[in-house]
């Protein structure tokens, strides 16, 4: 749970609205979020697949933040369906997608 609660928080820069590091469960909003997008729970494994997508101005700034910071995330790519994005698993295992659409291609 440590290092989960530390990669949102301090990484991200997300809010915790519940819990924290020495829980077995916290739960997280964005900064500009009312409601609580992400819970965690200590003890469960990742047992079927999941995506949780960040929808961000800045694909390629975000990429090269989490970088500097140590990760290693895939480069991002542009998408058949119009969508600048790149993946990386959180510390616990769970994928996670950094996107923002890009403009449809003028015919």
């Amino acid at each position: 749970m440590t290092n989960s609660v530390r990669f949102y928080r301090d990484v991200l820069g997300m809010q915790i609205i519940y819990g924290g590091e020495d829980d077995c469960f916290s739960s997280f909003r964005t900064k500009e979020g009312k409601d609580p997008i992400l819970n965690l729970e200590q003890g469960r494994s990742v047992t079927e697949w999941g995506r949780l997508i960040f929808y961000v101005a800045d694909v390629d700034a975000i990429w090269a933040y989490l970088r500097e910071k140590g990760f290693n995330p895939e480069s991002p790519q542009d998408a058949p369906w119009h969508e600048r994005y790149f993946h990386m698993p959180d510390p616990d295992g769970h994928e996670l997608s950094f996107a923002r659409p890009l403009r449809p291609p003028k015919i």
